[in-house]
């Protein structure tokens, strides 16, 4: 009886160690979401790079767009809200990387399917010349093959016979 009491107790702590673990996991350092979500924008002043990366000098966006970032990361709005609100502000090229919804699919299948299609016509292309005859040296007879091989055996045949 004590014994599986003590079992219980373990696995009730284990429990409420285990849920704080999970609610507490979120919770924590406001610098390193600042870098994640400054790494899934784009600079919107056409140097093409990532917002926290932007050298350009003079850059009159950069500076500006981190500190809307910092404001609605103090704020407490979540990722999503955040990402939408700089998309509804720049327009969609403020986003890093594609999302996977609608035709914005196509920037994530088309380069994987131009690799297949890369690869597929290579290997179609190999094996056609693997399969194409060995050309003839200059003056040398070119071989016989198919029907006409045949033709020249019953010519040969009814040449041959007494």
């Amino acid at each position: 009886m004590r014994r599986s009491r003590g079992l219980l107790k373990r696995r009730l702590g284990f429990a409420a160690l285990s849920i704080a673990l999970v609610a507490l996991m979120g919770a924590g350092d406001d610098g390193a979401r600042f870098r994640q979500l400054g790494h899934k924008m784009m600079c919107v002043c056409s140097c093409s790079q990532i917002l926290l990366e932007c050298n350009h000098v003079g850059c009159a966006y950069s500076d500006r767009m981190r500190g809307e970032l910092m404001a609605a990361l103090d704020r407490g709005d979540n990722d999503d809200l955040i990402l939408q609100g700089f998309v509804q502000k720049y327009g969609p090229t403020v986003v890093a990387a594609p999302t996977t919804t609608g035709f914005n699919r196509v920037a994530w299948i088309m380069p994987f399917l131009a690799l297949a299609l890369g690869l597929a016509t290579t290997i179609l292309i190999v094996r056609a010349w693997s399969k194409r005859p060995a050309p003839a040296a200059a003056g040398a007879v070119l071989p016989v093959t198919g029907p006409e091989l045949d033709r020249f055996r019953k010519k040969a045949q009814e040449d041959t016979e007494i």
